[in-house]
């Protein structure tokens, strides 16, 4: 007998390959072409194809939901999608300037902190201002100057530290400090400054962006210069830095020059050798010894004319440097019994001290010694003058404990020097 087709076998649900196979599903409404006559497996494979476009429909139908809540906006339609390559920028005929960085902007890391006045000067009836550069006030006045901080220095006319007045009273208050000067006289004219304070515990430093500075004139009837404590006074000439003639005035007006005792002449400031700085005096910016001598300076105002003390004019022949140093014994070999001196002696600048240690051999047995020190000018010839400073250590009654090492050392602001020298027992 002969088979039957496969087909005729689909057919009859009586058979074994009927019932092992799962029931064709139903078209859906609109399908077309799905018939069984379409080819051998096309029957197997439609259903597959189908479910797949069924699960992408609902993927896209969801991600177009999730998009909606996420960004509130439904998705654009009818956008066009980019080609690669494209330009993504509409051209535009807008001119836009560039942005070119401020030069203020860019330096202001490296530019210095800028500084701010903190002076006040308090007048009369409640009345205050920030001073100028310079003020002229009449001798007499009470002068009050006020400084913004918690913690303010001061400086003013060492005239007022020299002799204590008690016409000055500096005080801090809980937000500025203050200066304030009775029965004012033309020798307090000069600088007033102050300065804020930056702390750290103990240890404070100034604070140079919160300041404040005037220079005051003191007028009073009579006094054209500013007092001097003595007559007659010495400027020590240097050839490596300036010398100054203190002629200061009380009037800012005033017309002040300088003159040569003898041979009697005017000295001209010319500007090159000789200023004049109205809040320091005559100023030398170059000394030598042709401008030794006594001097004296004159000034004139308001139709009244005065004349200074006397400054005496001295060139230093030593240069500035550590103290230059010797030592010697009265003897280097000494007998029991007898007295021994040892002399320290240093010649230096006229204006400059020097202070003397020593270191003696007896000095941890408190044995008694005499320590004396002692200074004066030296002139030598030309008008050249030097500091001759000396320190004598003396021992009364020699003794075997003084045998040994003497040792000074002399220090002024330049440094110090140390010499030694032995002495024995004959």
């Amino acid at each position: 007998m002969k088979p039957n087709p496969p087909d005729a076998l689909d057919a009859r649900p009586d058979t074994p390959l009927a019932r092992r196979l799962p029931p064709a599903p139903l078209p859906l409404p609109g399908a077309v072409g799905c018939s069984a006559d379409h080819g051998p497996g096309t029957s197997a494979r439609a259903p597959f194809a189908l479910k797949m476009k069924v699960w992408l429909l609902l993927g896209f139908l969801l991600l177009h939901e999730a998009f909606e809540e996420i960004t509130g906006q439904p998705l654009p339609k009818n956008k066009r999608p980019k080609e690669p390559g494209e330009n993504r920028i509409k051209p535009t005929n807008k001119k836009v300037k560039p942005k070119i960085p401020k030069i203020k902007d860019r330096d202001a890391a490296d530019a210095p902190p800028k500084t701010q006045s903190i002076m006040i000067h308090m007048m009369d009836k409640g009345r205050f201002q920030k001073p100028a550069a310079t003020l002229s006030l009449t001798a007499g006045q009470t002068l009050e100057l006020r400084c913004k901080g918690n913690k303010i220095e001061w400086s003013y006319p060492a005239y007022l530290d020299t002799f204590k007045d008690s016409r000055l009273s500096v005080k801090q208050h809980e937000r500025y400090g203050q200066l304030t000067l009775a029965n004012s006289t033309a020798a307090d004219t000069g600088e007033f400054s102050c300065w804020g304070q930056l702390c750290q515990g103990y240890v404070c430093r100034r604070d140079e962006t919160k300041t404040g500075s005037t220079y005051i004139f003191f007028t009073e009837k009579g006094e054209l210069f500013v007092p001097s404590p003595s007559y007659f006074d010495v400027v020590y000439l240097n050839p490596d830095r300036q010398a100054v003639v203190p002629c200061r005035v009380t009037v800012l007006s005033a017309k002040v020059t300088l003159h040569r005792e003898f041979p009697a002449k005017e000295i001209p400031a010319n500007g090159t050798d000789i200023v004049y700085d109205v809040k320091r005096g005559f100023v030398y910016l170059q000394p030598h010894a042709d401008h030794q001598g006594a001097v004296y300076c004159k000034a004139e105002a308001g139709g009244k004319s005065q004349l200074s003390v006397k400054y005496q004019l001295l060139y230093v022949e030593v240069p500035r440097g550590p103290p230059s140093t010797t030592i010697l014994a009265s003897s280097n070999k000494v007998r029991s019994g007898d007295d021994l001196s040892v002399l320290c002696t240093v010649l230096g600048e006229p204006d400059v001290e020097v202070e003397f240690r020593w270191i003696y051999p007896g000095q941890k047995d408190e044995r008694p010694v005499t320590i004396q020190d002692s200074w004066r000018l030296i002139h030598r010839g030309l008008g050249h003058t030097t500091r001759i400073s000396q320190s004598t250590l003396t021992i009364e009654d020699f003794e075997t404990i003084d045998v040994g090492y003497y040792i000074c050392t002399a220090h002024n602001l330049h440094g110090e020097t140390t010499v030694a020298t032995t002495v024995e027992s004959s």
